[in-house]
């Protein structure tokens, strides 16, 4: 607590508080102390305001001292803090104390002739007071959180002790029964990791903690898999990589998650990672900004400084031989524009300050706003180019042919097939590297940049393991291990990729200005921000006729969202991913049925089209929440929602390209509107046949778990060892998500 609302009081700790569950425990207290000290100082109180005054003193003692208690009982089990704490807590209880009694009306309303002095007549002892309440209250609080940080690294330790076990085994038995433990200690491990990540305030320590978590989730199945498959072929050298590979990127997730919660600086932490241009083009266009100022706030020499700097962070995209040579033009182009506003601004600039001006002259305002353009429309042209790539590169992996081409010829037992489709492979991750690195160039923010960097690291290393995974294959095409450790690394490649297209709609928002807007489930077009493809379009709405042919369209778009609306009230678990995106299809396809009645808050066709991008973007989501959820089930059943989902997708992808394709003409606009309308209701009838099966699903998933929880460690002999094992991951997963 660097300050306090306190009027000109400042309560300084010396403590940074890091977590929002210390800052929330913090702010009643801080509003209690600043009614005490804010109370109007007026010669004579009547008994009420005496009597409220009292209360508030009480009151405060009374937490406090509950508070301290509690203190004093973490303190007594934990004996490496019991001196600092029990020091924390003695300083509390005294502050509350003092606080009760400079609070007390009974002294207030007596003479001052005993010499004892009340919050009335001394201010300055209330303030010392509450500045050592709240001083000794956030130590206590800050050496709680030192026990929560204590109890990560000892899970942690376990988790690290357990996986050296897994690594170092040479027979089924033993593998059974360690990974039993290290399941159960993993769950652990994510249900704390979970609660500290979400109680980060700093974004960026939230993203790489999150990272980091996902790291773990993805490799605990791969873990499994490949320590299986080196179990059953124990000569086979590709088998012993792709695990190796594996345990490493588990060590080094686990180690980045102990540095975030101590704050420790590993080689990883003191990495220096490039500048990103946004940053770069954030920094250049202050320091020009500033010059309206002070003309003083900058030199020409540190301001070319920082252009050259920003020119040379685009060699990335100048220098990738993925970049047109239209596109290089235009970035180049840009560029040299912006050294000439540049050049212009320091000439006026000069002028300005040999004219002893106090402030910026017109022709100065005239250049800083030119330069500031031209640096936008330079930071505009890269966005595109980024994510015109990334969006190009998704689209061209939708159908993942490299993979399905690695399974067949590892099945087939062709290493030499395996080989070419490797070099395919290897190419494809090499352009997804790059992209990801171009994109967190232009995130826009940092906790973005994170997962851009992430995503660039998951691509550099899964690509490989699939490659080792398939030369396993190959090497033993009847193996039915290998076969499902190939399907494994190929399925968190596809979830890479799923991942990448939502980081990429993020990076949209952020560039768009959306970015923390709360989206309700009836998420309407706003004035002003319809799609780029349709801004030349004209806004229209339906004529008698035309309602009339749509009112049966709209009639079953009725229906099928009252039947998903009744479907989710059937779910338990309310606030699962997928309740919650599939109510807000079904309030958005509501929304477009009104529509079609001349009624709600869509009032033109470039409204329904602006909905069907938004609903299309909720479905990807959607599906994202169905492929993590598919990866707890077991074949038939991860199968059934697979299909499902995968059609989900495909009408999602169509509905998207349907709704930002611009039209000409009523009719263009009218066989428009209805494509849209019958895309959006196949959509609504396959999230309708998706949730009973889901929710059937979470049940029994539901009960698996409890059911393992109640077996008896470290393994049961009455049941099958893959049957455990499918256990323990679901358990690790749903701990993770």
């Amino acid at each position: 607590m660097a300050s306090s609302p306190c009027g000109n009081s400042n309560f300084d700790s010396g403590l940074e508080i890091k977590t929002r569950s210390v800052e929330q425990t913090l702010i009643p207290l801080v509003s209690q102390i600043t009614t005490l000290i804010n109370h109007k100082d007026r010669p004579k109180k009547s008994e009420r305001t005496l009597a409220a005054i009292h209360r508030v003193g009480q009151a405060v003692s009374v937490a406090v001292g509950r508070f301290v208690t509690v203190g004093e009982a973490i303190a007594s089990e934990n004996q490496e803090l019991k001196d600092e704490m029990g020091q924390a807590c003695f300083e509390a209880r005294r502050a509350g104390d003092a606080i009760a009694q400079l609070t007390d009306v009974g002294s207030a309303m007596q003479p001052q002739t005993d010499g004892r002095v009340t919050v009335f007549s001394d201010r300055t002892g209330m303030v010392k007071a509450a500045r050592l309440l709240l001083s000794s209250v956030t130590k206590v609080l800050v050496l709680a959180d030192r026990i929560v940080i204590k109890q990560i690294i000892t899970s942690r330790n376990k988790v690290l002790v357990t996986l050296d076990k897994l690594e170092r085994v040479s027979t089924f038995q033993e593998f059974v029964q360690i990974f039993s433990q290290f399941g159960n200690e993993m769950v652990e491990f994510a249900h704390l990791t979970g609660d500290r990540q979400n109680d980060l305030k700093d974004e960026k320590k939230k993203a790489r903690m999150a990272a980091a978590r996902a790291v773990l989730e993805k490799c605990t199945m791969m873990l499994l898999t490949a320590s299986k498959t080196c179990l059953r072929h124990p000569d086979c050298e590709s088998a012993r990589i792709n695990k190796d590979a594996v345990f490493h990127r588990m060590r080094c997730a686990l180690e980045q998650v102990i540095e975030i919660v101590t704050e420790a600086r590993s080689c990883g932490e003191n990495k220096v990672f490039p500048t990103s241009i946004y940053n770069t083009i954030k920094d250049f266009k202050c320091s020009v900004e500033c010059l309206r100022e002070n003309l003083h706030s900058s030199t020409p020499q540190i301001v070319a400084a920082e252009l050259e700097a920003l020119v040379e962070r685009t060699e990335d995209f100048t220098d990738s031989p993925y970049t047109s040579h239209e596109q290089r033009q235009a970035i180049l182009g840009l560029c040299q524009l912006a050294r000439q506003d540049t050049q212009q601004l320091v000439h006026a600039w000069i002028q300005a300050q040999s004219v002893l001006a106090k402030e910026g002259t017109e022709e100065l305002e005239v250049a800083i706003l030119k330069t500031c353009q031209s640096i936008s429309d330079l930071r505009r042209e890269l966005h595109k180019v980024a994510v015109g790539r990334a969006s190009d590169l998704l689209k061209a992996h939708a159908e993942h042919l490299p993979l399905r081409a690695l399974k067949a010829a590892g099945a087939e037992g062709n290493l030499e097939a395996v080989a070419e489709y490797s070099r395919t492979l290897t190419e494809q991750k090499e352009q997804l590297v790059e992209t990801c690195r171009l994109l967190c160039h232009v995130s826009g923010t940092e906790p973005l940049e994170i997962t851009c960097i992430h995503a660039e690291e998951t691509f550099h290393v899964i690509g490989p393991q699939i490659i080792s995974a398939a030369q396993t294959l190959a090497l033993h095409p009847s193996s039915k291990i290998a076969k499902e450790n190939l399907e494994v690394f190929c399925e968190a490649w596809d979830s890479q990729l799923c991942d990448m297209a939502l980081l990429l709609k993020e990076i949209n928002d952020v560039f768009e200005g959306r970015r923390g807007d709360k989206r309700p489930y009836l998420s309407l077009p706003r004035p002003g921000k319809h799609s780029a493809n349709l801004k030349t379009a004209k806004a229209v709405k339906l004529d008698a006729e035309e309602q009339t042919s749509m009112a049966k369209l709209g009639l079953e778009l009725r229906l099928l969202s009252s039947d998903v609306d009744s479907e989710v009230e059937k779910w338990e678990e309310q606030e699962h991913d997928i309740v919650r995106q599939s109510q807000s299809l079904a309030s958005m396809a509501y929304n477009m049925y009104l529509f079609t009645r001349g009624e709600g808050l869509l009032k033109t066709t470039l409204d329904l089209f602006h909905q069907a991008e938004v609903l299309s973007e909720e479905g990807l989501q959607l599906c994202s929440s169905l492929r993590k959820f598919s990866s707890q089930l077991v074949d038939e059943e991860k199968s059934v929602v697979i299909t499902e989902m995968e059609k989900l997708v495909a009408l999602c992808q169509q509905l998207q390209m349907g709704a930002k394709t611009p039209v000409q003409g009523k009719t263009a606009t009218f066989q428009k509107v209805d494509s849209n309308i019958q895309t959006t209701r196949n959509i609504m009838t396959v999230v309708f046949s998706l949730l009973p099966v889901c929710n059937k699903l979470i049940k029994k998933c539901f009960l698996l778990t409890h059911a393992l929880i109640l077996i008896t460690p470290p393994f049961p002999g009455s049941l099958p060892a893959d049957h455990l094992h499918h256990f323990l991951i679901l358990l690790v997963l749903r701990a993770f998500l």
